[in-house]
């Protein structure tokens, strides 16, 4: 996959604002691509720039993801608990309450 395409899904991950999330495939429908959840997935596993908040990306029932637990398990949860993201008892993301809501990019 091109540079380009997981540099437009870097973009719109900058854009979540702490204590929100958006799910693999609604990055992935804002950047003209709503087949592509799996890659925008590829896109955050690679990431290496810490300015792109890669954890606020979840799947799309609000479950969290083994490979951004970089330091220990639990990471990717913390994080975002640590910014107020609420998660429901089976462990999930409250995506009713958490959901970024993208409205008009530039």
């Amino acid at each position: 996959m091109s540079g380009q395409v997981f540099s437009a899904f870097y973009r719109i991950v900058s854009q979540i604002p702490a204590g929100k999330v958006a799910t693999y495939g609604q990055v992935a429908r804002l950047a003209g691509m709503p087949r592509c959840a799996r890659t925008v997935g590829y896109a955050m596993a690679g990431c290496k720039d810490p300015a792109v908040p890669c954890h606020r990306v979840v799947d799309r029932f609000g479950g969290t993801k083994a490979c951004f637990d970089t330091y220990a398990p639990g990471t990717q949860r913390a994080l975002l608990e640590s910014e107020g993201v609420l998660f429901r008892p089976d462990g999930t993301v409250d995506l009713n309450r958490c959901g970024w809501e993208a409205g008009h990019l530039p």
